[in-house]
């Protein structure tokens, strides 16, 4: 669910040089309420896939987030885009890992998610908040372009460029809050 200040950052924060020519991947593509996808393919990226856990608007393959790696290999795209999906994932550090790792070096990746303070909303599920200092840490390994909260809603905006040469972040240690604990939380749910 993309409100307008998502929409706002990927105006502002994805230009035609991040994704023209490029492979594009959106994880948890399905288009409830907005999408970057027509800003995106306006760039005309190489190719663009769309990957959700069910069948919809905008889901181009059925893939969940946690199986990225393992569907389509290591460095396979330039790009990796997910908008208002993170919270909904219970194992967050995998899905993570698997955005990371299919990015090719120099690839950057796009998110979008809810921080404290927004209301519960199931689509299937809703375990975590992230805060821009959560998003510091998880994303330290990368080099960080922008990192911003929502103007509007609790939440937060990051964009990201894998490093060459790379080496992963451990997140055993990164803590957040959990929305079935009501409390930060370093352990894994569902």
């Amino acid at each position: 669910m993309c409100n307008p200040a998502c929409i706002q950052f990927a105006i502002s924060h994805i230009l035609r040089h991040d994704v023209a020519d490029k492979s594009v991947l959106e994880v948890g593509s399905y288009n409830m309420n907005g999408s970057f996808r027509d800003h995106i393919r306006y760039f005309a990226p190489a190719s663009y896939l769309g990957v959700d856990a069910q069948p919809g608007p905008g889901v181009d393959q059925i893939c969940n987030a946690e199986s990225l790696l393992e569907k389509f290999g290591p460095c396979s795209f330039d790009v990796a885009v997910s908008t208002e999906m993170l919270e909904h994932v219970s194992d967050w550090r995998k899905v993570i890992a698997n955005l990371k790792q299919v990015l090719k070096p120099g690839g950057t990746v796009i998110l979008t998610t809810r921080s404290h303070g927004f209301p519960h909303h199931d689509y299937p599920r809703d375990y975590w908040r992230f805060e821009t200092h959560d998003m510091q840490a998880i994303f330290s390994d990368f080099h960080i372009q922008a990192l911003m909260p929502d103007p509007s809603d609790p939440g937060v905006f990051v964009k990201a460029t894998r490093p060459d040469p790379y080496r992963e972040n451990d997140l055993s240690r990164v803590a957040l809050y959990s929305m079935s604990e009501q409390k930060r939380s370093l352990r894994r749910v569902g």
